[in-house]
């Protein structure tokens, strides 16, 4: 485990966040590693784009004519905002259901505006705002075109989240049956796996050449979405949003809770996986932009666009700046293990 942020209030380092990162060639293994390239952790909400594979694989979206942004919000954490709500509704009307039909919970919009906007109008949020929702309207779909019982599809024995498992843990290198199975924040079963091979996966997604043509076609269709419509994804420019948006094409990444996060470099074969041990959300960030530093892929105006989540500030609670968050690591090479 090594010492991947460093939080200083003036001058004085006040506290730290420790972690392990893992970066792949597909063609050479693991290139870059700090701490344990094999520390097995839940993917968590970076599985959504692994997860929109099935769907697109049997050709679900011409089936039902989801657009390009509904697929977007399916592989999304998103904030809940007018955008998110209205592509989940799209989605769900299309394959003739209520949000009734939603089992992910209900909680307070990720978008801090959004959620002001409710408190203002006495309002309540609903399963649309959960973050997941676009993810569970997509298990919706496949129930639907299936057959499959929609009560119970939040079950680890239900055939779409077997469906679920075994995409996750091919697009990995692994078994499905290696694949350590937890409930996620939404209900639905939560893959655990080392890094090595959520980094594999990232790879693998982004540069899908060497897999089988239906699998080239869902992983480009995916990296299209997620590309061309970052909005879809997360937060309205939060992090997964503004480095997509800023690295046009050129990345394809994804958060999850907990501090894990994943990324994959389209026609690089490279992938990327960490996560920051106590699971502080607000260390990702600083991780993120100085890894794509160290990799040579920010220009300098990339950089100054995305300063705000190199540097954290703090604020005190007059709102006067005391303090900033900043990476503390630098990438060796090469790493001594392989996936």
């Amino acid at each position: 485990m090594e010492k991947l942020v460093s939080v200083y209030r003036g001058s004085l380092e006040e506290s730290s966040h420790f972690g392990h990162i893992s970066i792949v060639n597909l063609n050479t293994g693991v290139v870059y590693g700090l701490g344990n390239t094999g520390h097995v952790t839940y993917i968590r909400s970076a599985a959504k784009p692994l997860q929109l594979l099935p769907l697109l694989l049997d050709a679900l979206d011409e089936y039902f004519g989801f657009t390009d942004e509904e697929l977007a919000v399916m592989c999304g954490s998103h904030g809940g905002e007018t955008i998110h709500r209205n592509a989940v509704s799209g989605i769900l009307q299309k394959i003739g259901l209520s949000p009734d039909y939603l089992q992910c919970g209900i909680h307070c919009p990720f978008s801090r505006d959004e959620a002001k906007k409710l408190r203002a109008a006495g309002k309540q949020p609903t399963t649309l705002h959960n973050n997941c929702s676009g993810k569970h309207a997509a298990m919706l779909s496949l129930c639907v075109r299936y057959g499959w019982d929609l009560e119970t599809y939040l079950h680890p024995d239900h055939p779409v989240q077997k469906r679920m498992r075994e995409t996750v843990a091919y697009m990995s290198g692994m078994a499905a049956d290696q694949l350590v199975i937890g409930v996620d924040g939404c209900g639905v079963p939560v893959f655990g796996l080392p890094l090595t091979n959520m980094a594999r996966a990232y790879a693998r997604l982004t540069n899908p050449q060497n897999l089988g043509a239906g699998y080239q076609a869902a992983c480009r269709k995916v990296c299209q979405v997620m590309t061309e419509h970052p909005d879809m994804i997360g937060v309205t420019n939060a992090l997964d949003h503004s480095v997509i948006e800023t690295l046009r094409g050129s990345l394809v990444a994804k958060i999850g809770a907990e501090a894990v996060y994943c990324m994959g470099l389209p026609g690089k074969g490279i992938g990327i996986a960490f996560k920051v041990i106590d699971g502080s959300q607000r260390a990702v960030a600083p991780v993120v932009i100085s890894i794509l530093k160290q990799l040579g892929m920010l220009s300098p105006a990339d950089l100054e666009q995305l300063q705000r989540f190199a540097r954290p500030v703090l604020k005190n609670h007059n709102g006067d700046i005391i303090g900033h968050l900043e990476a503390a690591f630098k990438l060796p090479q090469p790493a001594p293990s392989r996936p």
